[in-house]
């Protein structure tokens, strides 16, 4: 029966594909998405503060990844609410912080027990959606156009078929197959997306998948490979790709482009890693030189912590009391580092290029 894009897609084939996967062509870009992988993980360990390196990052790629969902919000209003802002906190913001807190509940569970099951995908979706999400039960799930309602893809429906492709995604992803974890990851990836296993959630959790296995086959140290911005920035591809296995069985196709993401994203972020790292030594330096007295590594470590700074976070990490800390905040304010804003009844202080450099 030829592949009809408005029935059930119970037949998806189970992974891996029998085909040649590891042509010569993808060995090539297989080989400088690993050296770009390699490169991260080295730049990635040489930041002092590993906790505010993943925080920063992760963040990003927790509001491109779930701005590919249509939930949109800015870098500032996450900054904002992760201070501690008085500030009432809208529904997208919310939603993108909740997909950081599925991640770190995926990384938490890998660390654990480096394993991908059903059981921790459903977790991870919970987290995200905030309420309890099983696998799908009832039928007429279909993927449509916005604008038109034109049917897209209609994925696997019945439990029992949904959690028997489940299965076989567990033990593809756990299998001692000899394919090349990156590719292993692509493949992986296109197979959730095509099962859908939930009502909702699956492209986030699909996404964290990503960033999971790469941990979990010792490709990456941390969560901090930014890879849902180049999804965003090629977006029409990435979808007519995903319908392209789909419907004409173009693997290929497929892996070129997630190869070319992975060394792209994986570049891309080290850049802003070794961005962040010299920003980080010149406001070092600039405090050395002009606030001697009050200069310390662990005040640099606070401002780049998050961009909006306030005196509770000098006084959690013992560097000053309330009011010398708020002292010193506004020292760094006079030679220009820091910029001021008040929310509420509370100051801030912003790391402005700290900032700037997370937006771009």
């Amino acid at each position: 029966m030829p592949y009809d894009r408005t029935l059930p897609y119970n037949n998806l084939p189970d992974l891996p594909p029998p085909l040649e996967l590891e042509t010569k062509s993808i060995m090539k870009l297989t080989i400088k998405a690993r050296a770009a992988l390699a490169e991260l993980r080295v730049v990635g360990n040489q930041i002092p503060n590993q906790g505010m390196l993943i925080r920063s990052i992760g963040l990003q790629e927790a509001k491109a990844s779930s701005e590919i969902e249509n939930i949109v919000t800015t870098t500032d209003a996450l900054y904002r609410a992760l201070s501690g802002s008085e500030e009432e906190v809208d529904a997208p913001t919310k939603e993108v912080l909740r997909y950081q807190d599925g991640l770190w509940i995926g990384v938490k569970a890998i660390r654990d027990r480096p394993l991908l099951t059903t059981n921790l995908f459903s977790e991870i979706t919970s987290t995200l959606k905030q309420r309890q999400m099983d696998i799908r039960k009832v039928p007429g799930t279909k993927l449509e156009k916005k604008n038109t309602g034109e049917v897209m893809y209609t994925p696997p429906e019945g439990e029992a078929v949904i959690r028997e492709k489940l299965a076989n995604l567990e033990r593809f992803i756990h299998d001692d197959s000899e394919l090349d974890p990156v590719v292993k990851m692509a493949l992986i990836h296109y197979q959730f997306e095509a099962i859908h296993p939930f009502s909702d959630g699956n492209g986030r959790c699909g996404r964290i998948i990503n960033i999971l296995y790469l941990l979990s086959s010792g490709l990456l140290d941390m969560p901090v490979l930014y890879l849902s911005k180049y999804l965003i920035d090629n977006r029409a591809e990435y979808y007519s790709l995903l319908r392209a296995v789909t419907e004409e069985n173009n693997w290929l196709g497929w892996l070129e482009y997630m190869l070319k993401a992975v060394e792209k994203t994986a570049r891309d972020t080290t850049s802003k890693i070794l961005a962040i790292k010299s920003l980080m030594h010149e406001i070092q330096e600039a405090v050395k030189e002009k606030l001697p007295k009050i200069y310390s590594w662990e005040l640099v470590e606070v401002l780049f912590w998050q961009p909006y700074c306030k005196t509770r976070f000098l006084e959690e990490k013992g560097i000053a009391k309330r009011q010398t800390a708020a002292a010193y905040l506004r020292a760094l304010e006079e030679i220009g580092l820091l910029q001021s804003i008040k929310i509420g009844r509370e100051n801030y202080f912003i790391n402005r290029q700290l900032l700037d450099l997370l937006r771009n």
